[in-house]
């Protein structure tokens, strides 16, 4: 299998695709597309990347393509088993599936005021109500999920799973724009920071030299 990703420094899409990967178990090679460079057009509408509209993330598996990181996670747990990335129990997994949708589909404005960038610590940065709003909502979630189904190990549902992988660059953000969490929220994030997976790919964006200027926050 081969996945094509964006900058790893900025692109959250790619990494819970990537994440997604490493969570199935399978092997594949990773192909960076680095995203608004000049040449970023054309490279929209080469044949790997045009399936999924010039967006990234991208798995091609032989013939077949997925694209976006929640149907590559899908495609991945039919492959090799759902419980590999969603909770047992049935309120467990309803919770944990209805965390990741909120994340797929919601908190534009936390994504608009602190855009990723890994290799960044923002001191001062303005928060305004609407991202402080997703920030409570998010804080909510990990809370309940954490207090109902987090006795098993250190991350959300205690075992790693679909909801580390959605919220892994939220954690990104929060470190990036020091974001003040409760006790509860820092001590899974640093878990979540710890793991190995996320160090090989902190190491790896720290490793680029690509620049994109409109996620350079001053």
């Amino acid at each position: 299998m081969k996945l094509i990703i964006g900058n790893r420094n900025y692109s959250s899409w790619s990494l819970r695709g990537w994440l997604a990967l490493k969570q199935s178990g399978l092997p594949f090679d990773t192909v960076v597309a680095p995203l608004f460079g000049d040449d970023w057009p054309q490279r929209q509408r080469d044949a790997d990347l045009l399936p999924g509209g010039g967006r990234v993330p991208v798995l091609w598996d032989g013939e077949t393509v997925v694209w976006d990181s929640l149907a590559v996670l899908e495609y991945l747990a039919d492959k090799v088993g759902r419980e590999r990335f969603w909770p047992r129990d049935d309120a467990a997994r309803a919770l944990a599936r209805s965390m990741v949708a909120e994340m797929h589909s919601g908190f534009a404005a936390l994504r608009s005021n602190c855009p990723q960038n890994l290799r960044r610590r923002v001191e001062g940065h303005p928060i305004d109500e609407a991202t402080r709003g997703d920030v409570l909502r998010i804080l909510t979630l990990w809370a309940e999920a954490r207090s109902r189904f987090g006795s098993g190990g250190p991350f959300l549902f205690g075992t790693f799973s679909a909801a580390d992988i959605f919220y892994a660059p939220v954690v990104g953000r929060f470190l990036t724009y020091g974001v003040a969490v409760p006790g509860f929220a820092l001590t899974y994030m640093d878990a979540l920071w710890d793991h190995p997976w996320l160090g090989e790919w902190l190491e790896a964006a720290r490793a680029e030299s690509w620049t994109i200027a409109q996620y350079e926050v001053k």
